[in-house]
């Protein structure tokens, strides 16, 4: 009988409050897999765009992202890409119904060769609506 009521006692004693250390521990893990997963889902092409006075432009056609970095290293919306790649993909875009605006993200200190053989490249396929896209002046 003595045995009974000790461990009638003993579930009396229940704790009825919710052990958060398990769910901080969740979240902690949750956490820093965001914090390491983020940097790899976000993947652009990092430029020092040159700074000019004008007022931006809104944009409602469709247009491509053609980023060329100072090292000439060039991505189309955020793929990198060679110059024969960029050869087919400008003589694919102009040979749409409706082609689109090619917007040139210039790193400021890239060559001017390699914007020159950009511009003359996308002319030569027929894309005739070619935008330089800056950052605005502080």
């Amino acid at each position: 009988m003595a045995k009974y009521l000790l461990k009638a006692e003993h579930e009396d004693n229940l704790m009825s409050e919710i052990n958060m250390t398990p769910l901080v521990d969740v979240m902690l893990v949750l956490l820093i897999i965001f914090m390491v997963t983020l940097p790899v889902i976000q993947h652009e092409a990092k430029v020092n765009l040159p700074k000019a006075s004008s007022q931006p432009r809104a944009t409602n056609s469709a247009h491509i992202k053609l980023t060329v970095r100072a090292n000439g290293a060039m991505f189309w919306e955020q793929q990198a890409i060679d110059q024969t790649a960029l050869q087919n993909h400008l003589i694919a875009t102009a040979q749409a119904s409706s082609p689109p605006e090619l917007h040139l993200y210039v790193d400021r200190t890239a060559h001017y060769e390699y914007v020159a053989q950009i511009i003359s490249a996308a002319q030569a396929t027929g894309l005739t609506k070619i935008s330089l896209v800056t950052a605005p002046k502080p």
